[in-house]
């Protein structure tokens, strides 16, 4: 794994952990607020106990909130769901203006577990399922990133890869501009930094040649452009 790479999953690891500290209560408040992504809201998690605390807050589609009526600007109580692979968030609260907040309760789906262990991904306890329908890994997004023979994927990288939104069209656009893109930890570090097809086309451009995956990587860190 390259240092960068290494930076990257420490990052992950610290955001595993501290998810793991709460799981077990399945519950806690969030906040939703306006983004500046058309179909999109800033929708917040948060989970406190007397030991630590943990919040994961990005944008969330619009479409995912069932029973969510944004068109409402005046101050009323809400009832939600978010559903996804992993399971069920249910929400109550309030909202005012475009802006509210609430709490939850995550039910776990039962299925999970057993449907990723079938395509090879396996230690999935409850809290990294907590965590992986938090991201919306899903069993078919599991399913396409296994299907481009990765090295280093398991659990914690699919999460990974979620939250630096690697998908299928980015592998093979790496893969167009003559990189094995194969390894799941420089296929994080290449999203981290901002390697994009378009910098390695530059690049090649201006007369770089045999450029890694571990040399693109570089230049970004360094600031070459």
């Amino acid at each position: 794994m390259t240092r960068i790479a290494a930076a990257a999953a420490m990052v992950l690891c610290a955001w595993t952990l501290s998810a793991a500290t709460f799981a077990a209560e399945m519950k806690g408040n969030w906040t939703l607020a306006p983004s500046h992504e058309a179909g999109q809201v800033q929708f917040g998690l948060y989970i406190r106990n007397d030991n630590d605390n943990m919040q994961s807050s990005s944008d969330w589609p619009v479409s995912a909130f069932q029973g969510l009526d944004l068109a409402n600007r005046e101050r009323h109580d809400v009832k939600f769901a978010v559903v996804r692979d992993a399971g069920r968030f249910d929400c109550g609260g309030y909202l005012d203006q475009g802006e509210g907040a609430g709490f939850f309760r995550f039910t776990p789906n039962a299925q999970f577990v057993s449907n990723m262990r079938a395509i090879g991904f396996d230690g999935i306890d409850e809290n990294k399922q907590f965590a992986m329908a938090i991201h919306d890994v899903t069993v078919e997004y599991a399913r396409q990133m296994k299907n481009h023979n990765l090295t280093n994927l398991d659990t914690d990288k699919l999460i990974a890869f979620r939250i630096f939104d690697i998908t299928q069209q980015f592998i093979r656009d790496m893969r167009s501009e003559g990189l094995t893109a194969t390894d799941a930890d420089k296929l994080i570090a290449m999203r981290v930094h901002g390697v994009t097809p378009e910098f390695i086309a530059a690049m090649k451009a201006r007369g770089l040649k045999d450029l890694s995956i571990d040399k693109l990587v570089a230049l970004k860190v360094h600031g070459i452009d």
